[in-house]
């Protein structure tokens, strides 16, 4: 009796042992965590450290470009996420879907079908439709400060969905989207994407900020006629006075 209860125990420790053998060859054997490529031009780090062309980026890391600078983060065959300039985003992937955090500036997406990508901003969540190939960019516009939030986003390809709370708006293909106000009080002035034209500021019309725009124009040609004109009496050994119309 007391030989088959330490065969069955035997038997059962080496079980067990086999089990365990075979589970941790499996953790061996699987990848770790996805790794994408990343391509820069100006001045790009990730998570604080500069970064050059051609480096590995691991999912989790914090890409974050300066001032005319961009970077590429290539993921392979799930799509790939560049940055423009002063931008910064909190990036996880795995072999099925993109995941980001935009917290400053502008990215474009592109994600394979089957992939599911979705982006958080402060205030909205741009989601992909993971049944086509998209692309789509994301601006968060002016939120440099808590209360000048907007989430700006336009697709090329495929659709996406802004998402605030429980409203949705679809942005297909060809289409653009924008929640939030970017003229609250005490909000700077941004360019609005795509159109290159200044947000004004709240409380000063778009009339009022043309009319402030010709008049520094009108100032500024003022300016220049009038040293045309004087040219042949300007003292070549004086001092220049340069009129700047921005104090």
């Amino acid at each position: 009796m007391y030989g088959k209860k330490l065969i069955r125990k035997s038997l059962t420790f080496l079980t067990a042992v086999a089990v365990w053998s075979a589970f941790s060859m499996t953790l061996i054997a699987a990848p770790g965590d996805t790794m994408g490529e990343i391509t820069v031009n100006g001045q790009v780090s990730v998570d604080g450290q500069p970064v050059v062309s051609n480096s590995t980026i691991v999912s989790g890391s914090t890409i974050t470009t300066g001032a005319n600078s961009s970077a590429v983060i290539n993921l392979g065959k799930s799509g790939r996420v560049e940055l423009f300039s002063d931008a910064t985003v909190s990036l996880k992937f795995t072999n099925n879907s993109i995941i980001g955090m935009l917290t400053s500036g502008k990215v474009e997406v592109s994600n394979s079908a089957g992939i599911a990508t979705s982006f958080t901003t402060r205030n909205a969540t741009v989601v992909a439709d993971s049944g086509q190939t998209n692309r789509f960019s994301i601006d968060v516009g002016c939120a440099d400060e808590e209360r000048c939030t907007q989430t700006y986003v336009e697709t090329t390809v495929g659709l996406a969905i802004l998402r605030n709370g429980a409203t949705d708006k679809q942005v297909a293909a060809g289409t653009d989207a924008t929640l939030g106000n970017p003229s609250q009080t005490g909000c700077r002035p941004c360019l609005r994407p795509g159109l290159g034209a200044p947000i004004p500021i709240a409380g000063i019309g778009s009339g009022l900020v043309g009319a402030i725009l010709v008049g520094v124009g009108g100032i500024v040609g003022a300016a220049i006629l009038l040293g045309r004109r004087n040219r042949n009496t300007i003292d070549l050994g004086g001092t220049a006075v340069v009129i700047s119309p921005v104090r």
